[in-house]
């Protein structure tokens, strides 16, 4: 059953910095490691605090050491090697980028997917300070046979037989200048529970991607053979039906963010007073910029645009905000789609898959008004 409680995957000391900063609670899915969602009422505003913002890992976290040093190997001229405050030395970059994990939505899928059963909270979005990837690689030199960089970071398997959260990053995607290795989340050193001292930020493409408290990246002419590349975070390369067998010759790895919009306010099953309400949430594209988010109160018959707040940018969210009036006594239920600058719509469905990966159908919520 989920249950809601404070922020569990930090020690104590962070725990209790958590519990002062704003009450904040997150929803917990599990607690071995630690999968915490984030309240769907803070999906509307343009930066999600860190206090709420969702916690996803594989094998929890290591233990805390700001002296662990990042290197970077393999096929370079110059390897490196930097401590924290060596890479504080280095130009710095802030990145303002949704992070979601593929998952998101599971719980929404019809049937059943097994896995942690994520609703809308598995997303969040924050300012990302570090170092772009591209410019260590640059300083690396990578030779001309490199074409991925394999990723590793401090987190343990529970037991020999449980694989590694190793992860691949196409050397293409590695230089894009958005990639950044970050130190900082929202103005503060990075939290443990999101990967410090190091993390990789990765604007657009899904939370895999976005390997926490990372140690080792190397490149390589080949890509990563473990087992979350190889045969997890996968999807149909073609859409199959609900409930189908997929063979692993037919899947391939998940990256870009589909288009999506999220309604935070009104709660669905609310009572509100008659007249005016604003409808509020956040959209984005891991393709492109949000073109616009349209919202319908009469089923999709009809749509009309909502007005957006913030900076737009590929994989990075906009706040919309829509007013609708209801009559006392009368029941509302409101739809929100988003469509990006190329022109990619959120559908009205979303396409099933094995793992339940990249759930992006409309949303709707429903009031009354007293």
């Amino acid at each position: 059953m989920k249950r809601r409680t404070l922020l569990a995957a930090a020690p104590a000391l962070l725990l209790a910095r958590a519990a002062r900063a704003e009450g904040a609670w997150l929803e917990v899915l599990g607690d071995r490691p630690a999968q915490l969602q984030t309240p769907l009422e803070y999906l509307d505003r343009l930066i999600t605090p860190n206090e709420v913002f969702f916690v996803r890992s594989h094998h929890g976290p290591p233990r805390l050491d700001l002296a662990r040093k990042l290197v970077l190997t393999g096929l370079v001229e110059k390897p490196l090697e930097l401590d924290l405050e060596a890479f504080k030395k280095l130009p710095q970059t802030t990145v303002t980028a949704v992070l979601q994990c593929a998952g998101n939505g599971r719980a929404l899928m019809s049937p059943v997917i097994p896995g942690v059963q994520w609703t809308h909270g598995a997303m969040g979005q924050a300012e990302w300070k570090g170092v772009r990837l591209a410019e260590l690689l640059k300083r690396a030199k990578p030779k001309p046979e490199g074409r991925h960089v394999l990723l590793t970071g401090a987190d343990l398997a529970p037991k020999p037989s449980t694989p590694a959260f190793l992860r691949d990053l196409p050397l293409e995607k590695a230089l894009d200048p958005g990639t950044l290795i970050a130190w900082q989340m929202n103005g503060e050193p990075l939290p443990l529970s999101h990967g410090a001292p190091f993390r990789l930020v990765v604007p657009g493409w899904a939370g895999s991607y976005w390997l926490k408290w990372l140690t080792h990246l190397e490149v390589s002419a080949a890509e990563q053979p473990a087992f979350f590349v190889q045969k997890a975070y996968r999807i149909p390369r073609e859409p199959v039906a609900p409930g189908a067998k997929v063979t692993p010759e037919q899947m391939v790895p998940v990256a870009v963010m589909p288009v999506k919009s999220i309604i935070a306010r009104p709660a669905s099953g609310a009572v509100l007073p008659a007249g005016r309400q604003q409808v509020v949430g956040v959209a984005f594209s891991g393709v492109a910029a949000i073109r616009h988010v349209e919202v319908s109160s009469d089923g999709g018959a009809t749509w009309r645009k909502a007005k957006l707040d913030g900076k737009g940018g590929l994989g990075r969210w906009q706040v919309f905000e829509a007013a609708v009036d209801v009559k006392a006594g009368e029941t509302a239920t409101v739809i929100a789609r988003a469509t990006d600058a190329q022109g990619n719509v959120q559908p009205k469905d979303a396409v099933w898959n094995p793992s339940g990966y990249h759930y992006n159908a409309w949303h709707s919520v429903t009031w009354r008004a007293s």
